[in-house]
């Protein structure tokens, strides 16, 4: 069995004034997916900043950065459809005109921070609808186990997503959101529901390894990048996300579940060839 590793390089949380090496200009981007493809990443998942470095989910932006990256590497290209907690909904609906391989979809609301993450049921019903129309394979983010009831209930609904494949991502660690813990992460990986195909999961700061020593030894997948960690260790930040790939890929090549090929990722999920 080979390991998903998606590269999550950018995120809407960290500032380029704080965090310089946060790849955040489209030529960053471009060489970001590139180095990592290299590195073991089969999937990137895209947050996309102005020409201020301020997150933006403007329609241009958004479709240069999906067709630079589809133009440079072979990567599966998921946009986030979460954008920054401040932006509205109806805004965050119009993510799938970029034409992405796959999109995110954040399967309940919850406390972020000092923010509130919101994905009301309607909305979410409205995406997987958008993506099942669109031909898109969403990624199901997955902040608490609420989330996993949310996930079953939108199945049973719809049917299943385009490509007749559900990947999930559970996202640890997030301050007023599931614990990047190992039991935790179990707790999850034994409510999904029948129709999950794979699962992956992301530990958020200091949770980064304990949740990738986790979801490797419990047949899971990975996330890894600067959006969830800017910190390599303790005391030594991360210089460049293919650090972050890298070490996931000798991880799970010890573990002898080798970086699975981009062609064996757009099979398992079921991507569509755009």
């Amino acid at each position: 069995m080979s390991t998903l590793i998606t590269v999550a390089p950018t995120g809407a949380e960290h500032a380029k004034a704080d965090v310089p090496q946060l790849p955040t200009t489209l030529e960053e981007l471009v060489e970001t997916a590139r180095t990592c493809e290299a590195a073991g990443a089969a999937m990137i998942h895209l947050h996309i900043r102005d020409a201020e470095h301020q997150p933006t989910l403007d329609r241009g932006y958004l479709k240069a950065a999906v067709d630079a990256v589809r133009a440079e590497t072979d990567l599966i290209i998921q946009l986030s459809t979460g954008g920054s907690v401040h932006d509205p909904l109806e805004q965050r609906l119009t993510v799938l005109d970029a034409e992405p391989d796959s999109c995110s979809l954040t399967c309940g609301t919850t406390n972020f921070g000092d923010d509130v993450f919101l994905n009301p049921y309607g909305f979410m019903s409205d995406l997987y609808v958008q993506a099942q129309e669109r031909e898109v394979v969403p990624e199901f983010e997955l902040f608490d186990l609420g989330h996993v009831a949310a996930l079953a209930r939108l199945i049973d609904t719809h049917g299943l997503p385009f490509g007749g494949i559900v990947h999930v991502d559970f996202v640890t660690n997030v301050p007023g959101g599931m614990p990047g813990t190992t039991a935790a992460l179990m707790a999850g990986v034994g409510m999904l529901p029948r129709e999950v195909t794979s699962w992956a999961a992301t530990g958020i700061g200091r949770a980064h390894l304990p949740i990738m020593a986790a979801a490797l030894s419990a047949g899971g997948h990975l996330r890894v990048g600067m959006e969830d960690n800017i910190m390599y260790a303790k005391g030594q930040p991360v210089q460049h996300n293919s650090e972050l790939v890298s070490r996931a890929a000798r991880l799970a090549t010890e573990m002898q579940r080798p970086p699975m090929t981009t062609p064996a990722a757009r099979e398992a999920l079921g991507v569509k060839r755009r």
